[in-house]
Protein backbone atom coordinates (compact mmCIF):
# COMPACT_ATOMS: atom_id res chain seq x y z
CA UNK A 1 0.00 0.00 0.00
CA UNK A 2 2.96 2.42 0.57
CA UNK A 3 4.46 2.47 -2.74
CA UNK A 4 0.68 2.19 -4.87
CA UNK A 5 1.01 5.95 -6.42
CA UNK A 6 5.08 7.09 -7.62
CA UNK A 7 7.47 4.24 -7.58
CA UNK A 8 10.87 5.07 -7.97
CA UNK A 9 11.97 2.28 -10.75
CA UNK A 10 10.20 0.16 -13.15
CA UNK A 11 10.66 -2.81 -10.94
CA UNK A 12 8.88 -0.89 -8.38
CA UNK A 13 5.93 -0.01 -10.12
CA UNK A 14 5.39 -3.72 -10.64
CA UNK A 15 5.85 -4.83 -7.71
CA UNK A 16 3.40 -1.96 -6.29
CA UNK A 17 0.79 -3.34 -8.82
CA UNK A 18 0.49 -6.71 -7.92
CA UNK A 19 0.53 -6.04 -4.58
CA UNK A 20 -2.55 -3.29 -5.27
CA UNK A 21 -4.06 -5.84 -7.17
CA UNK A 22 -3.81 -8.21 -4.29
CA UNK A 23 -5.29 -5.90 -1.88
CA UNK A 24 -8.09 -4.95 -3.92
CA UNK A 25 -8.79 -8.46 -4.60
CA UNK A 26 -8.79 -9.34 -0.43
CA UNK A 27 -11.30 -6.20 0.07
CA UNK A 28 -13.80 -8.06 -2.76
CA UNK A 29 -13.51 -11.07 -1.43
CA UNK A 30 -14.61 -10.54 2.09
CA UNK A 31 -15.05 -7.65 4.49
CA UNK A 32 -11.46 -5.82 6.14
CA UNK A 33 -10.93 -8.03 9.38
CA UNK A 34 -9.53 -5.77 12.46
CA UNK A 35 -6.27 -6.21 11.17
CA UNK A 36 -6.68 -4.83 7.67
CA UNK A 37 -8.20 -2.36 9.14
CA UNK A 38 -5.43 -1.34 11.90
CA UNK A 39 -3.44 -1.24 8.54
CA UNK A 40 -5.33 1.44 7.12
CA UNK A 41 -4.87 3.76 10.18
CA UNK A 42 -1.21 4.03 9.06
CA UNK A 43 -1.33 3.72 5.58
CA UNK A 44 -0.17 6.93 3.74
CA UNK A 45 -3.20 9.26 2.15
CA UNK A 46 -0.53 11.52 0.44
CA UNK A 47 1.47 10.81 -2.96
CA UNK A 48 4.41 11.44 -3.18
CA UNK A 49 3.99 13.66 -6.40
CA UNK A 50 0.73 15.71 -5.66
CA UNK A 51 -1.98 15.04 -7.60
CA UNK A 52 -1.04 11.90 -8.92
CA UNK A 53 -4.52 10.40 -10.29
CA UNK A 54 -5.55 8.01 -8.19
CA UNK A 55 -4.28 10.08 -4.84
CA UNK A 56 -7.69 11.74 -4.01
CA UNK A 57 -9.92 8.17 -4.88
CA UNK A 58 -7.25 6.59 -2.48
CA UNK A 59 -7.36 9.24 0.25
CA UNK A 60 -11.25 8.32 0.05
CA UNK A 61 -11.18 4.75 0.59
CA UNK A 62 -8.72 4.98 3.42
CA UNK A 63 -10.66 7.83 5.47
CA UNK A 64 -13.68 6.12 4.98
CA UNK A 65 -11.75 2.19 6.29
CA UNK A 66 -10.59 4.85 9.11
CA UNK A 67 -14.36 5.27 9.44
CA UNK A 68 -15.80 1.64 9.99
CA UNK A 69 -15.11 -1.26 12.00
CA UNK A 70 -14.81 -4.88 11.03
CA UNK A 71 -18.76 -5.65 12.15
CA UNK A 72 -19.83 -2.47 10.23
CA UNK A 73 -18.14 -3.64 7.07
CA UNK A 74 -19.52 -7.11 7.06
CA UNK A 75 -22.64 -5.91 7.57
CA UNK A 76 -22.50 -3.65 4.43
CA UNK A 77 -20.95 -6.52 2.24
CA UNK A 78 -23.77 -8.90 3.57
CA UNK A 79 -26.33 -6.58 2.36
CA UNK A 80 -24.77 -5.83 -0.81
CA UNK A 81 -23.56 -8.98 -1.83
CA UNK A 82 -25.07 -11.64 -0.06
CA UNK A 83 -27.70 -12.87 1.49
CA UNK A 84 -30.16 -15.50 0.59
CA UNK A 85 -31.58 -15.56 -3.77
CA UNK A 86 -30.51 -12.64 -5.51
CA UNK A 87 -27.99 -9.73 -4.30
CA UNK A 88 -28.39 -6.27 -4.45
CA UNK A 89 -25.55 -6.15 -6.58
CA UNK A 90 -23.41 -9.02 -8.25
CA UNK A 91 -19.39 -9.42 -8.50
CA UNK A 92 -19.49 -11.51 -11.34
CA UNK A 93 -18.05 -10.68 -15.13
CA UNK A 94 -20.62 -13.08 -17.00
CA UNK A 95 -23.73 -11.32 -15.49
CA UNK A 96 -22.57 -7.73 -16.70
CA UNK A 97 -21.30 -9.61 -20.22
CA UNK A 98 -24.25 -11.89 -20.80
CA UNK A 99 -27.09 -10.91 -18.60
CA UNK A 100 -27.01 -14.22 -17.02
CA UNK A 101 -24.36 -15.92 -14.18
CA UNK A 102 -22.30 -19.03 -15.16
CA UNK A 103 -22.95 -17.79 -19.38
CA UNK A 104 -20.35 -17.92 -22.46
CA UNK A 105 -18.53 -15.61 -20.60
CA UNK A 106 -17.08 -17.87 -17.83
CA UNK A 107 -16.69 -20.99 -20.12
CA UNK A 108 -14.41 -18.61 -22.06
CA UNK A 109 -12.74 -17.54 -18.92
CA UNK A 110 -12.43 -21.14 -17.72
CA UNK A 111 -10.68 -21.79 -21.38
CA UNK A 112 -7.58 -18.89 -20.62
CA UNK A 113 -7.18 -19.58 -17.31
CA UNK A 114 -6.04 -23.16 -18.57
CA UNK A 115 -4.41 -21.87 -21.53
CA UNK A 116 -2.21 -19.91 -18.39
CA UNK A 117 -2.21 -22.80 -16.66
CA UNK A 118 -4.35 -22.14 -13.67
CA UNK A 119 -6.50 -24.30 -12.10
CA UNK A 120 -9.36 -23.14 -9.84
CA UNK A 121 -8.96 -23.38 -6.05
CA UNK A 122 -11.43 -25.92 -4.32
CA UNK A 123 -11.57 -23.94 -1.16
CA UNK A 124 -13.15 -20.54 -2.91
CA UNK A 125 -16.75 -20.92 -3.44
CA UNK A 126 -17.39 -18.15 -6.17
CA UNK A 127 -16.96 -19.14 -9.44
CA UNK A 128 -13.81 -17.82 -11.39
CA UNK A 129 -15.34 -14.75 -12.81
CA UNK A 130 -15.81 -12.90 -9.57
CA UNK A 131 -13.65 -10.04 -9.20
CA UNK A 132 -11.46 -10.25 -6.51
CA UNK A 133 -10.82 -13.73 -8.61
CA UNK A 134 -9.48 -11.91 -11.81
CA UNK A 135 -7.90 -9.35 -9.63
CA UNK A 136 -5.83 -13.01 -8.02
CA UNK A 137 -4.84 -13.88 -11.66
CA UNK A 138 -3.72 -10.16 -12.78
CA UNK A 139 -1.61 -10.15 -9.59
CA UNK A 140 -0.16 -13.57 -10.69
CA UNK A 141 0.19 -12.37 -14.70
CA UNK A 142 2.53 -9.63 -12.93
CA UNK A 143 4.26 -11.29 -10.23
CA UNK A 144 4.41 -14.46 -11.29
CA UNK A 145 8.11 -16.66 -11.90
CA UNK A 146 7.47 -18.22 -15.43
CA UNK A 147 8.09 -14.91 -17.65
CA UNK A 148 6.29 -17.35 -20.66
CA UNK A 149 3.27 -16.39 -18.82
CA UNK A 150 3.50 -13.73 -16.72
CA UNK A 151 4.37 -11.31 -18.84
CA UNK A 152 2.52 -7.74 -20.76
CA UNK A 153 1.13 -9.13 -23.35
CA UNK A 154 -0.71 -11.76 -21.32
CA UNK A 155 -1.75 -8.83 -19.07
CA UNK A 156 -2.88 -6.92 -21.50
CA UNK A 157 -4.68 -9.49 -23.21
CA UNK A 158 -6.27 -10.52 -19.70
CA UNK A 159 -7.47 -7.08 -18.74
CA UNK A 160 -9.47 -6.14 -21.76
CA UNK A 161 -11.47 -9.23 -21.88
CA UNK A 162 -11.77 -9.75 -18.13
CA UNK A 163 -11.43 -7.02 -16.75
CA UNK A 164 -12.02 -3.76 -18.63
CA UNK A 165 -14.90 -5.38 -20.09
CA UNK A 166 -16.94 -5.25 -17.67
CA UNK A 167 -15.67 -3.96 -13.89
CA UNK A 168 -16.22 -0.03 -14.60
CA UNK A 169 -19.88 -1.02 -14.59
CA UNK A 170 -20.11 -3.20 -11.76
CA UNK A 171 -17.92 -0.19 -10.14
CA UNK A 172 -20.72 2.03 -11.08
CA UNK A 173 -23.57 -0.04 -9.52
CA UNK A 174 -21.79 -0.53 -6.80
CA UNK A 175 -20.96 3.07 -5.93
CA UNK A 176 -24.54 3.99 -6.60
CA UNK A 177 -26.05 1.68 -4.52
CA UNK A 178 -28.11 3.66 -1.27
CA UNK A 179 -26.68 1.28 1.48
CA UNK A 180 -22.82 1.01 0.28
CA UNK A 181 -20.78 3.65 2.21
CA UNK A 182 -16.88 1.49 2.63
CA UNK A 183 -17.87 -0.22 -0.75
CA UNK A 184 -18.82 2.51 -2.72
CA UNK A 185 -15.56 3.99 -2.03
CA UNK A 186 -13.54 0.57 -3.10
CA UNK A 187 -15.76 0.87 -5.83
CA UNK A 188 -14.69 4.42 -7.07
CA UNK A 189 -10.80 3.54 -6.32
CA UNK A 190 -11.53 0.54 -8.21
CA UNK A 191 -12.66 2.17 -11.27
CA UNK A 192 -9.87 4.61 -11.18
CA UNK A 193 -7.20 2.14 -10.73
CA UNK A 194 -8.82 0.01 -13.99
CA UNK A 195 -8.66 3.50 -15.85
CA UNK A 196 -5.05 3.73 -14.77
CA UNK A 197 -4.55 0.16 -16.45
CA UNK A 198 -6.16 0.45 -18.83
CA UNK A 199 -4.23 3.64 -20.31
CA UNK A 200 -1.08 2.07 -19.37
CA UNK A 201 -2.01 -0.49 -21.92
CA UNK A 202 -2.90 1.58 -24.37
CA UNK A 203 0.65 3.00 -24.50
CA UNK A 204 1.56 -0.75 -25.09
CA UNK A 205 0.25 -0.62 -28.62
Amino acid sequence: MTDAFVPTSALDEEIARAELYGLLARLWYAAPDAELLSAFEVAPTEAPAPGAYLEEPWRHLVGVLRGTDAKSAQAEIDALFGGVGKPEVFLFGSHYLSGFLNDKPLAELRSELQRLGLARDETVNETEDHIACLFEVMRFLIAGDDAGVSNLANQKTFFATHVQSWVPDMCGAVAAHPRARVYAALAEFTRAFASVEAQGFDMLD
